[in-house]
């Protein structure tokens, strides 16, 4: 099993682009990803297309990677599309690594689009309705209500994704088991506004109070608008590559990522009362850890799938970078902002960068890396060595349905 390195990424700007293209997005972002690693197209030897919506809203139910990377010259390439929810770009880098890993090819390309803009919402609607058991939504949220008994709140309203309230449940189960409030919530949204403001691509870049957050417009107790991620277009592309080709890529001077592991897991039946330590994303970064071969202490930087505020917290816990039920505590504290003990999103995260689905995981990489060559500008971790992503994807039973968590380090 072969070592894996990221030699180049590219990252549109995310937003909602009424008039772009998913071709448009995807050119963009690939060129920039092949210029970054002075690569060409010859040179990629497969590539995974993830994307979540575009069969739904544009009506491409088939061959979108082929429609979109074609006439960018990867002829004859093997080109594989997958679709694996919210983490369909993290599942994308997942298969272009194993590839590389296992030697079936030197180098590889993973690309994320989505373009969730569109004036026929009800497509929309459909795209998240979608992501959990269509046969059982009524009984799934159900069972979310159940966790977050006795905690509650003003009614949701507003325009929202069903996510929106399978958030706000989960985030009432850990209110009732763990005694976390709707301030720390805030003070998670507050943090991740203030980093997006260092950060060019965000879809958002501006700051919040921890008063501002609270004082939003409602969505789903505890939730707030400024706590929750938008509806987002763009694409992110990661070029990954063999040790043995690693010498043909890359800028001087620009410091080598290496991939110590990349987990993708699905969740495993549990008893209600193991909701939170056998959490899929929790089983998911211990067997991370484990592969990479260092522990959650030896971490300087984390992006993490914030969809919500609670994503962050939740995540946070489940990535052991804080201890379970500390999360917003530790928020509040200041230790995962920026100069904190353990920068969590400095990206602005979910949050503020924005939440294209297909692409959501490849921007996650697209961080790491910056902050790991020691490129992220005034939003820089000092001295970042270890970098984690968190990605989680869909919903089924009572958590998401996918997961993956991978670690990079220089």
């Amino acid at each position: 099993m072969g070592t894996v390195y990221v030699a180049g990424i590219g990252m549109t700007k995310f937003g909602l682009y009424i008039e772009r293209s998913i071709k448009s997005m995807v050119r963009e972002a690939v060129t920039q990803c092949l210029a970054d690693a002075g690569a060409d197209p010859s040179d990629v030897d497969a590539l995974f297309f993830s994307n979540m919506a575009q069969g739904v809203i544009e009506g491409q139910t088939a061959v979108p990677g082929q429609t979109a990377l074609r006439p960018l010259g990867f002829q004859g390439t093997p080109i594989i599309n997958l679709e694996n929810g919210c983490a369909s770009g993290s599942s994308a880098f997942y298969l272009a690594c194993m590839q590389v890993r296992a030697g079936m090819a030197d180098v590889a390309l993973a690309v994320g689009v989505e373009k969730l803009s569109t004036t026929d919402t009800d497509l929309r609607d459909k795209v998240f309705h979608g992501g959990m058991d269509v046969t059982d939504i009524a009984g799934s949220l159900a069972r979310l209500k159940e966790l977050g008994r006795g905690i509650d709140g003003p009614e949701a309203s507003g325009e929202r994704s069903v996510f929106m309230d399978v958030y706000s449940y989960w985030a009432r189960g850990h209110m009732r088991e763990f005694g976390s409030t709707q301030r720390q919530l805030a003070a998670i949204a507050s943090k991740n506004h203030w980093h997006s403001t260092m950060n060019p691509l965000c879809q958002f870049q501006r700051q919040f109070s921890v008063g501002e957050v609270l004082a939003g417009r409602r969505l789903s107790y505890p939730l707030t608008v400024p706590m929750c991620s938008a509806y987002s277009d763009g694409a992110a592309v990661t070029l990954v590559c063999s040790e043995k080709a690693l010498a043909r890529f890359g800028r001087r001077g620009v410091r080598p990522v290496k991939v110590d592991s990349c987990v993708l897991r699905s969740g495993v039946n549990r008893s209600p009362d193991k909701f939170w330590e056998q959490h899929i994303t929790k089983l998911t970064a211990d067997a991370a850890y484990a592969a990479a071969g260092i522990g959650p202490e030896d971490v300087d930087v984390a992006e993490v799938h914030d969809a919500t505020a609670f994503g962050e917290l939740l995540n946070a816990e489940n990535l052991s970078l804080v201890p379970r039920g500390e999360g917003g505590l530790a928020a509040e504290k200041g230790e995962t902002k920026l100069g904190g003990r353990i920068p969590i999103n400095p990206s602005g995260g979910l949050e503020s960068r924005g939440h294209p689905l297909g692409a959501t995981g490849l921007a996650q990489i697209h961080e790491l890396v910056m902050q790991l060559r020691g490129e992220a500008g005034a939003r820089q971790v000092q001295d970042a060595k270890v970098g984690v992503a968190e990605n989680g994807g869909g919903f089924y039973y009572n958590e998401e349905a996918a997961a993956v968590v991978s670690v990079l380090s220089r």
